[in-house]
């Protein structure tokens, strides 16, 4: 009996499965999103009806994906590069994966959010008072990343990343689950970069992507940003696709392709700045199509699916993260008060299209005007470190915290002492030192051409959004980063969007010289000596900047550290948390890692609680009929109470806090946790 194998009329190109690999992973994180967020309002976030659901949506979102046409010209070496590149990164920063556990910065508090509502299925985190014999003056139970918000305890941030980390929990390990994201992504920008650059040039910006420092970084660890440069890139993808089909009804995929691009915001807030110029770009497709231009077909439903993303992640926001909103407030209104302007004048603009057509004539010399002024932009962010200094002068408690971290970290460097200062003029620096000069030149290089090619109305359109999105999202990110300017951690404000998008510039801006070459007559050794030399300018610098961090992985032993503590607590236990820094990074630790209820004890003091209430609060522990646990740092703290037991003691590594240069190497970080039973 004979197998009947495929004709090879029949088998997908290399081109076709590159196309189609690299939708994969936007279509999965937002099928998980849209079946977690409904499941999660309800109270029913549970590992089998969101698996299954996610599953379902997955499918139909991947049937409508799979009905576009092939944009991608890859062939099998190029599509093979891409797909091991992206499994090398997988791999590799799964084995150097962090374990951020206890809270001390951002990616705790997210894999406290994930592990809360992978282990219980709703929000608001209870109280749970009632196991400290009632509310009481003197107890607090929010700590740092959870508000304490009408007798209940909600988390900072958006829901998106928790819940997907929750759904990596689920299926064999949420500590992992940033590696498979990293993977995801290294394998989006390559097909981003396949569709608008060339399938040639795929693995260049694949490879460069995946060892740029900011990379390595965010996709080891609980961080947002990955989830959401899966979004952002997976949504031009998808875009991409759709402007080149020629099939009747298009609106599905455009709708899909604005839903993905819409739920950046439930991922982070900073997602409703990033997918501005998506909703100025379908109000252009709207015009267009009033003047019979094909793209125009895409505009209506384009802009439908960006509005229910956005609604979805503005709605998770309003019922699930209101405190967290109020804190970003200073940010957030005024980018509402920028949304809400983008969006009349974009309606104002569409409707009278035809009107401003018939009248408006545009200077005969604005693309030369517009190429000059990509040049002159770059070039003032590079010279701002010579003419400003960013200060900000503490005006809440808020600002005081980032004032005392940025001196006590000057201190350490043996800087001047300034708290004020913030390094944001420094920002393009940061960038040029994770993915170097020639990248930044070269994007430069890229970006001017192609404005210069849109505006004189030429070719290049497929690159009109992704130029759009990669240059206000850049620009405006560098001028307010927004950000503790240690490093790496402020590294992090480059991965959705500025990193992976100057790349993609770069590339194509390599692509673009070697071509040049030819048009000018070089023969084709030149032409292999221009791509050879372009290709290691691209890939030495980040590899040569993250050789220094790459192999030591941050924050290790935490997971088997926060167990033996856990077990070290009574089953019946109601933990009061006496010391201020224990307290801010382990009371939700305790609550929702060791399940036992957890608050801190009213610190009047600057460090420790007062003994007097203290052992009134132990009195109503006992009176509810629970065991009272004390915790602090030092066993002064707690001998007090009863005989000290060191229920951790553990010596990792940190990252730097770098503030002037690359960050090369790790710190020390010791936590010692004791333990009394009165």
């Amino acid at each position: 009996m004979r197998l009947a194998l495929p004709s090879p009329e029949r088998r997908p190109s290399a081109g076709r499965v590159l196309a189609v690999a690299s939708l994969l992973p936007a279509l999965l994180v937002a099928a998980f999103l849209l079946a977690g967020l409904p499941l999660l309002l309800a109270g029913w976030f549970r590992p089998l009806p969101v698996l299954l659901l996610g599953a379902v949506i997955a499918v139909l979102l991947c049937r409508v994906a799979l009905r576009l046409p092939e944009t991608v010209g890859a062939t099998a070496r190029h599509t093979c590069g891409v797909l091991a590149i992206a499994l090398g990164s997988g791999v590799f920063n799964a084995v150097m994966h962090g374990e951020q556990l206890i809270v001390r910065r951002d990616p705790a508090t997210y894999a406290q959010y994930a592990t809360w509502i992978g282990g219980h299925g709703s929000l608001p985190i209870p109280s749970q008072a009632w196991a400290f014999g009632g509310a009481d003056p003197s107890l607090v139970f929010r700590s740092v990343g959870f508000f304490d918000v009408d007798g209940s305890v909600v988390p900072q941030f958006m829901p998106g990343p928790p819940m997907l980390f929750a759904v990596g929990g689920w299926l064999g390990g949420m500590l992992l689950t940033p590696a498979v994201l990293g993977a995801l992504a290294v394998l989006t920008v390559g097909g981003a970069v396949g569709r608008l650059a060339g399938g040639r040039w795929a693995p260049l910006a694949a490879f460069a992507f995946a060892v740029a420092m900011p990379i390595l970084y965010t996709s080891r660890t609980t961080f947002s940003e990955i989830p959401s440069l899966i979004l952002l890139f997976g949504g031009m993808a998808l875009l991409h696709d759709t402007l080149q089909t020629e099939r009747v009804r298009v609106w599905p995929a455009a709708g899909l392709a604005g839903l993905v691009f819409g739920l950046a915001v439930l991922v982070r807030v900073d997602g409703l700045r990033d997918v501005l110029p998506v909703l100025a770009y379908a109000g252009l497709l709207i015009a267009l199509r009033r003047f019979g231009r094909p793209e125009g077909r895409v505009g209506p439903a384009l802009l439908a699916g960006v509005a229910v993303g956005v609604g979805l992640g503005l709605l998770a926001a309003y019922l699930l993260a209101r405190p967290y909103l109020a804190y970003l407030s200073r940010s957030v209104n005024p980018l509402l008060l920028i949304c809400a302007a983008v969006l009349v004048l974009t309606a104002l603009g569409t409707a009278a299209a035809p009107w401003l057509a018939a009248r408006v004539r545009l200077p005969r010399r604005l693309p030369e005007i517009g190429a000059a002024l990509v040049v002159l932009v770059m070039a003032g962010l590079a010279v701002r470190p010579w003419v400003q200094t960013v200060r900000r002068v503490p005006t809440n408690p808020d600002d005081q915290r980032t004032f005392s971290f940025i001196a006590d970290t000057q201190r350490i460097l043996r800087l001047p002492i300034d708290g004020t200062r913030l390094y944001s003029e420094y920002s393009l620096h940061w960038v040029i030192w994770y993915v170097g000069v020639p990248v930044v030149v070269l994007a430069t290089l890229a970006a001017a051409v192609l404005v210069r090619r849109l505006l004189r109305g030429g070719a290049s359109f497929e690159w009109l959004l992704p130029l759009a999105v990669i240059g206000w999202t850049t620009v405006t990110t560098l001028l307010r980063p927004e950000i503790t300017p240690d490093q790496p951690w402020a590294s992090r404000r480059l991965v959705p969007v500025v990193v992976p998008g100057l790349i993609a510039l770069a590339v194509w801006g390599l692509g673009w010289t070697r071509d040049k070459t030819r048009r000018l007559g070089y023969g084709r050794r030149t032409q292999t000596v221009v791509a050879v030399l372009g290709t290691l300018l691209v890939l030495v610098p980040p590899t040569v900047t993250s050789i220094g961090t790459a192999f030591i992985p941050i924050e290790r032993g935490e997971r088997a550290a926060v167990e033996a503590m856990c077990a070290q607590i009574p089953a019946n236990a109601s933990v009061l948390i006496v010391e201020r820094v224990t307290g801010d990074r382990f009371t939700q630790l305790v609550r929702g890692m060791c399940d036992r209820p957890t608050a801190r004890a009213g610190i009047i003091s600057d460090e420790v609680a007062p003994l007097p209430e203290v052992r009134r609060l132990i009195s109503r522990i006992r009176a509810a009929g629970r065991v009272p646990v004390i915790l602090a740092a030092q066993s002064d703290q707690v001998s007090l109470y009863g005989p000290p037991r060191q229920v951790m003691a553990l010596v990792t590594r940190q990252d730097e806090r770098s503030l002037l240069d690359p960050p090369n190497g790790t710190w020390s970080l010791r936590v010692n946790v004791w333990m009394a039973l009165p």
